[in-house]
């Protein structure tokens, strides 16, 4: 193994200096560490504060720069890395922690303002995401080491000449990050995270998908709550807020309900379906699929297609891998 191998995070890939990311349609993916512990800031304004998180033997320390901490909104451009990453290593491409996207393509998969402005907080976003410093001993794949790092090592962007205009971007992936990715650390969100416009809605979803999951309930007392959603509000407040959610009943996936005792009792709605009983395909079927429509993720577009199958009485197929070429036709199609 080389030296380079080794900095460049591409252990074992034997691939090149950079990933670029063209999958269509990509699944949204999250990892499990931040999904599960506070790395990023739920304030709207600059936040300066230096953050310090301990949880059964796991510790982290967030530092600021001078832009402030990372938001939960910056991390629409890891989740959006993650995705393409993923669903490359699905399709059995080579990956690497250097990525080349296009700054409309993020935009628009992440349900943000294509507009001048949109770029300009896309460029802020860049700036925290690369500024703020984590220190902690938490594993991502089989690495346990305590170490300091920023959540992205570098970005540029390419902009046209005349108009200023941001094109394309060049992101390269802390290793920490890019080890929770090889490792598979990682879990499916829902496309409608990205509609979440409150801060804490997003934060009560990741933490929810993350203990909840496909379990049909999570309990947690408000306490245990406020501690893990890195929230600064006084438990009074951050109680107001949830019941606030409750109210609303905005999260994709899973519903909030209040029991006595200070506990919040998380349950999946009827969407939240589990498809382990789905039609079994043949892995010939992908391939077919690819050249139908070149570009997408077919894992994306299977999960998609047993969704309706589930919706629709699970009905039973004389031949699952018609039924599911025909399905993506018509997708195709319309």
């Amino acid at each position: 193994m080389t030296k380079k191998a080794l900095f460049d995070g591409s252990v074992g890939l034997g691939q090149g200096d950079f990933f670029v990311c063209d999958v269509f349609d990509a699944i949204p993916k999250n990892d499990m560490v931040s999904m599960e512990h506070p790395l990023f800031s739920l304030s709207t304004r600059p936040d300066r504060r230096v953050l310090h998180y301990e949880h059964n033997g796991n510790s982290i320390q967030v530092i600021p720069s001078v832009k402030g901490l990372a938001t939960i909104h910056d991390k629409d451009i890891l989740i959006y890395c993650i995705s393409q990453l993923m669903a490359a290593l699905n399709l059995g491409r080579l990956v690497s922690r250097t990525l080349h996207l296009k700054a409309a393509d993020l935009l628009s998969a992440t349900n943000r303002d294509a507009s001048g402005d949109g770029y300009k907080r896309l460029k802020d976003a860049f700036e925290r995401l690369a500024g703020t410093r984590i220190t902690t001993n938490i594993a991502t794949g089989e690495t346990s080491t305590t170490s300091g790092f920023g959540l992205i090592e570098n970005w540029r962007i390419v902009r046209k000449a005349k108009s200023g205009r941001m094109v394309n971007v060049v992101v390269t992936l802390s290793e920490w990050l890019f080890r929770a990715v090889m490792s598979k650390s990682i879990l499916t969100i829902s496309r409608d995270y990205f509609q979440l416009r409150k801060p804490l809605e997003r934060r009560i979803y990741e933490l929810s998908r993350k203990h909840c999951g496909r379990q049909p309930e999570w309990r947690v007392s408000v306490e245990t709550l406020l501690k893990k959603s890195g929230s600064a509000s006084p438990r009074r407040v951050f109680r107001k807020m949830l019941r606030d959610m409750i109210s609303a009943d905005n999260l994709p996936d899973y519903r909030l309900e209040e029991e006595p005792g200070d506990i919040i009792c998380v349950t999946r709605r009827d969407s939240v379906v589990d498809v382990s009983n789905a039609p079994v395909l043949k892995p010939e079927v992908y391939d077919e699929i690819r050249g139908l429509m070149p570009g997408y993720d077919v894992y994306a577009l299977e999960a998609e297609w047993r969704r309706v199958w589930m919706l629709s009485g699970q009905p039973r197929f004389r031949s699952p891998d018609k039924a599911f070429i025909g399905w993506v036709k018509k997708r195709s199609q319309g």
